[in-house]
């Protein structure tokens, strides 16, 4: 797993890091369970503080994108992409609101897919 810096970059390096991270296990290219380095060796690795990969390796994991097991380390989770899963959640909500409301399936329907359109730009 690679994972580069911009020093010249306005984001902050921890969040180049998760964002990174993410990216590797939302592709595949760190597989579910792939182990990844310890904070003080990719902190090494990057020239980093050990507190700035360990805030990115936090975010991942509050995300679902990675699990700690210990002594066995920070790998990538099990779980699915972690986006995915959280728009997925928020459909749901969605749903249980409009229905609760008492809003005809196709009504609900018809006001999610305009603001669908209306968020992604498309006629």
């Amino acid at each position: 797993m690679l994972i580069a810096l911009d020093p010249d970059s306005p984001v902050p390096p921890f969040e180049q890091i998760r964002a990174q991270v993410a990216e590797l296990a939302r592709t595949g290219e760190a597989p579910v369970g792939m182990r990844l380095p310890t904070v003080r060796r990719l902190a090494e690795d990057l020239g980093l503080a050990v507190n700035t990969v360990a805030k990115a390796y936090r975010e991942l994991e509050a995300a679902g994108v990675v699990e700690t097991r210990g002594r066995h380390g920070t790998v990538v989770a099990a779980s699915g992409d972690a986006s995915r899963r959280s728009a997925a959640q928020a459909a749901a909500g969605y749903a249980r609101l409009a229905h609760g409301l008492g809003i005809p399936l196709a009504d609900a329907r018809a006001m999610a897919e305009a603001a669908l359109r209306d968020t992604y730009g498309e006629a």
